[in-house]
């Protein structure tokens, strides 16, 4: 054995052990990164897009939009065949709905609880009915109440008066039922709601799992969709000549479980399309299915960390817009293999690469284009929003592990003599074309000019400012929501008064000082209306009121005898009333278990409710009657939100709040979006830094970041001249692109003090890197969802310019001498 020989030998030995320790500690780790991510919960919480301090308002909005008024309401509507038909099957599917444990209701206007509600109203009319005032039962206020309840027995109403009259006549009843009835009656056609066209049966359900629970929605449409098929086979298909039957649903719960749907399936559609194009576009060049499968190897391990990190860092959960995010992943990790594979053949001797040449060659290059990319995405862990930190974290962990495993491992498992496809003559021709790149400079400039144009032209906002830009809501089912709330009378909840207190008796109070407030406000007009638990379970105070303003029996007969003087009664008839007076005046106070079995009970239990020791009341407003009737009114309309905080004031409680959750939501937005600008910012200040002390060259650090500055301005124009408004999500991809677009710009400027000539083995990983990455994100252009195709519309064509850009500012003497190196 010569001496160079037992050299080598010696040298592999001792390099076997580092190399066994690398792949040994990237098994524990991916282990221990499965294990992490196999107890890792997903979620789609808005409150990952909470800050971390949020105001009142902010919060009262997740906690609206998690466990709120219609987070629980699925609208259901169904069309075809004939209007007997569509009835029919909507009280088959109602029953059955109603015995199924998944729904606290079901209403499609039979009167299954007309019995109870009448009992529990009868009952404690005197507790409940505001009319119950001391004035009302001296003689005056007693015959003014029975002269109003004679004359009602002229109306169309004189039957059901004339049948209370000896148990009611001061029309208690009569007062309640005209304050508890809906401002927006649904039509009954053949016993069943209907619209007010006639042309669909419709039903609400009100779901027992939170509209958060996004499991518990899913079964609950699915038991939906179960009772419509169970319901159809009962009956007999429509007649001939007719539309069959056509199950509708929408709802806040509807959406959600919608949109996990659609995310689950255009990311798993979308990834695996663009996989089977990267891994067809890689087995072209490689030529070889064992360089293939280790050059995926980075992909699966930054994913893996990326999950593993998020988890750990944000208790266990993962939003599922990081996991969107993440696949998108794919097209940045597999670049590091590929410059690893397609640089590293050109050190090959003897059928043998030499990857030790690679790594001292081009391995600075990688690493600081990783460390620009992890700069861009620091600045989102300082983010006040657990959602945008969420991506940070997950795109530093991902992008720096897949660097980490292409650099310590990768050549660890590939061995030496691993064979591609010889990339030399296409790198050939690569080089002679961007020699040629520098020809391009002038009519880049223009590009550039005519991109400010667009931007400095006047039109709308360039960056929206209200969160439903972000909605994954198709405008078809938006439409459909739209119609089926119109024709339920369903509440819109956007504007509410919300109070707290230590317990239900201090709120039931604060709900009623504040009803005092806004009754003027409905009598002018200002808000058609507004409801509130103390309608249906006053407090207590206010109850041994009302029990105190029933005067003894005796008082309250003669008070009676004089005030119906002259009226045609007999003097006996009205002792059902006075013997019920009498017991009302000691009867048990009206509890929160009195209203079970009743429909006031749903109404208590949404805007009535306990967070660990508080207590809040809810108290959603209506607008005018006249906004309401305009089209589009019941997203559009709005309230004077002026003479509503000055009553609120003038009630004087602590910790009560007018909110409106659409300008709050916009309102939470804009800051978000602020601080992300912000954000990104400082990540591009950090970037800039970071290239002045690797590069040690200010020609050298403008000439990398100009390609990218230069892309992003493209891409912006393009998408304004579009007429798309750019969201935080186009942000976010701006950083991607930075990330991606920074390693072009850095080989072809270097990263060592003195620049060197590119290799044409270098301009085809460019190329391949840049492929894929397109191949990756560019299809996400043509998804639904505006998170994935935000990303795909920014970086996809980005990614392309960065490159291209990159080439034509690079010095042409770099260029030109990678067109006269031989293959």
């Amino acid at each position: 054995m010569t001496e160079q020989a037992r050299r080598d030998s010696w040298r592999a030995r001792l390099s076997q052990g580092p190399a066994r320790l690398a792949v040994g500690l990237w098994l524990v780790f991916l282990m221990a990164c499965a294990a992490v991510v196999a107890r890792t919960g997903f979620t789609a919480d808005l409150s990952a897009f909470l800050p971390r301090a949020p105001s009142a308002e902010q919060q009262l909005l997740v906690d609206q939009l998690r466990e709120g008024l219609v987070s629980r309401l699925i609208l259901v509507g169904i069309e075809g065949g004939d209007a007997a038909g569509r009835a029919a099957l909507s009280k088959a599917i109602a029953a059955s709905l109603r015995a199924d444990p998944r729904f606290s209701s079901v209403s499609n206007g039979e009167p299954v609880n007309q019995a109870a509600d009448q009992r529990f109203l009868y009952t404690h009319r005197y507790l409940l009915s505001p009319t119950v005032t001391p004035e009302r039962f001296l003689p005056e206020g007693l015959k003014a109440a029975v002269a109003d309840t004679f004359d009602l027995l002229a109306s169309p109403a004189g039957l059901f008066t004339k049948t209370l009259l000896p148990r009611d006549p001061t029309g208690e009843i009569t007062s309640l039922l005209g304050q508890l009835d809906s401002a927006q009656r649904v039509p009954l056609r053949d016993g069943a709601w209907a619209s007010r066209d006639g042309q669909r049966a419709v039903l609400l359900a009100q779901t027992a799992s939170a509209g958060s629970d996004t499991d518990g929605q899913a079964s609950a449409i699915a038991a939906i969709r179960q009772a419509f098929e169970h319901a159809q086979q009962a009956r007999q298909a429509p007649q001939a000549g007719t539309v069959p039957y056509r199950l509708l649903m929408t709802g806040p719960g509807v959406f959600s479980v919608s949109t996990r749907d659609t995310i689950k399936r255009e990311v798993e559609h979308l990834s695996t399309l663009g996989i089977g194009i990267i891994v067809t576009l890689l087995l072209l060049v490689y030529r070889s299915l064992p360089t293939l499968l280790l050059g995926l190897v980075p992909v699966v391990s930054g994913a893996l960390a990326g999950v593993a990190a998020v988890s750990l860092g944000f208790g266990g959960v993962v939003h599922g817009l990081t996991l969107g995010f993440g696949t998108t992943l794919i097209g940045e990790a597999v670049d590091y293999s590929i410059y690893l594979f397609v640089q590293s053949a050109q050190y090959t001797h003897a059928g043998r690469r030499d990857e030790r040449a690679w790594v001292g060659a081009f391995w600075p290059t990688v690493r600081l284009g990783v460390l620009t990319s992890i700069c861009g995405f620091a600045s989102l862990l300082l983010s006040g929003f657990p959602g945008l930190a969420q991506l940070g974290l997950y795109s530093i962990a991902g992008l720096a592990t897949a660097a980490l495993v292409t650099r310590f491992v990768l050549p660890r498992l590939a061995p030496t003599s691993l064979r591609m496809r010889d990339v030399a003559p296409l790198g050939q021709r690569l080089a002679r074309a961007a020699a040629q790149a520098h020809r391009l400079r002038w009519p880049m400039a223009a590009l550039l000019l005519a991109a400010g144009a667009v931007l400095l032209m006047p039109r709308g906002a360039l960056w929206s400012q209200e969160l439903a830009s972000l909605s994954p809501v198709p405008a078809r089912e938006q439409a459909l929501d739209a119609s089926l709330r119109a024709d339920l009378g369903a509440p819109d909840v956007r504007y509410l008064v919300v109070l707290s207190g230590p317990n239900q008796e201090s709120v039931l109070q604060g709900a009623e000082r504040v009803a005092r407030e806004l009754d003027p406000l409905v009598a002018q007009g200002v808000i058609a209306g507004y409801e509130s638990p103390a309608r249906y379970l006053p407090s207590m105070a206010t109850q041994r009121a009302r029990q105190a303003s029933l005067p003894p029996r005796q008082a309250l007969a003669q008070r009676l005898q004089a005030a119906v003087a002259g009226q045609p009664v007999k003097p006996g008839l009205f002792a059902p009333f006075l013997d019920e007076a009498e017991q009302a005046r000691s009867a048990p106070l009206l509890r929160r278990d009195d209203l079970r079995g009743t429909s006031m009970a749903l109404a208590i239990d949404a805007l009535l409710t306990r967070h660990g020791e508080r207590w809040s009341a809810t108290l959603p407003l209506r607008a005018p009657a006249a906004a309401q009737d305009k089209p589009g009114a019941a997203s559009a309309s709005s309230l004077d939100a002026a003479p509503i905080r000055a009553a609120i004031a003038r009630a004087a409680l602590p910790d009560t709040l007018f909110v409106d959750l659409k300008n709050e939501s916009d309102h939470l937005y804009a800051s978000y979006m602020r601080e992300a600008l912000h954000l990104s910012l400082g990540g591009l200040a950090a970037i800039a830094v970071l290239l002045a002390i690797a590069l040690r060259s200010p020609r050298r650090v403008l000439s990398t970041l100009l390609p990218l500055a230069a892309a992003t301005l493209v891409v912006v124009a393009g998408l304004a001249a579009s007429g798309r408004q750019l969201t935080i999500l186009h942000l976010v991809g701006m950083l991607l692109l930075v990330a991606v677009g920074s390693n072009y710009a850095l080989f072809f400027n270097g990263s060592g003090r003195q620049a060197t000539a590119i290799s044409p083995h270098t301009l085809v990983s460019l190329m391949l890197a840049n492929l894929t990455t397109v191949a990756a994100f560019g299809l996400l252009a043509f998804s639904s969802l505006p998170l994935l195709q935000a990303f795909g519309m920014t970086v996809g064509p980005g990614a392309v310019l960065a490159l291209l850009f990159s080439a034509i500012l690079a010095p042409p003497a770099l260029l030109s001498a990678s067109a006269r190196r031989q293959p």
